[in-house]
């Protein structure tokens, strides 16, 4: 039986990347848990002394959590985030970094235009500064999209609902403990 030239040279590489992650000799100690949007599950999250919650990675107290491994972001702050900008098709969500991008959205009622949001969670806390919204806007011109300024207000407005939703969620946990 014979391998093509076009699937062999893939192939080759696919199995030597599996034939190195077998030869690992690092013990995993942890398992990674991954955010479940359908239900609202957050990976690992816990409660610090000071009543905020913070992600980890894995399970534990943080004085037992391998340094470098505790995700440095509010866990209400991020399911907000994700929850106010559900509307939009997701491209990454990172929530070691506190980072999420949306793809471009093109609202219904206007064809003629798309927005793209990037959300940086900046913080452990709950408060104003700790997130951060950037929305690009672009409009179609002659079949062609072009950048064109947001309105600002849409960003704080964003901000906002993010930091209501997050305040809610707070509060319906503080009231199921």
């Amino acid at each position: 039986m014979r391998i093509s030239k076009k699937i062999a040279g893939p192939a080759g590489v696919l199995l030597g990347a599996l034939a190195l992650t077998a030869c690992s000799h690092a013990p995993q100690t942890t398992t990674p848990e991954i955010y479940n949007p359908q239900t609202a599950n957050l990976p690992g999250a816990m409660a610090t002394d000071t009543g905020s919650s913070i992600f980890t990675f894995g399970k534990g107290s943080s004085s037992t959590t391998a340094p470098g491994t505790q995700i440095q972001v509010n866990a209400y702050l991020w399911r907000a985030t994700l929850n106010t900008l559900a509307f939009m098709p997701l491209v990454s969500a990172d929530p070691f970094g506190g980072v999420i991008i949306t793809d471009w959205y093109t609202p219904p009622a206007t064809p003629g235009e798309r927005f793209k949001v990037n959300a940086y969670i900046l913080g452990q806390q709950l408060t104003a500064d700790a997130i951060q919204v950037s929305v690009f806007h672009q409009t179609e011109q002659n079949g062609q999209w072009t950048d064109t300024p947001a309105d600002p207000a849409t960003a704080s407005g964003l901000e906002d609902r993010i930091l209501a939703n997050a305040a809610d969620l707070q509060a319906a946990a503080q009231n199921t403990k």
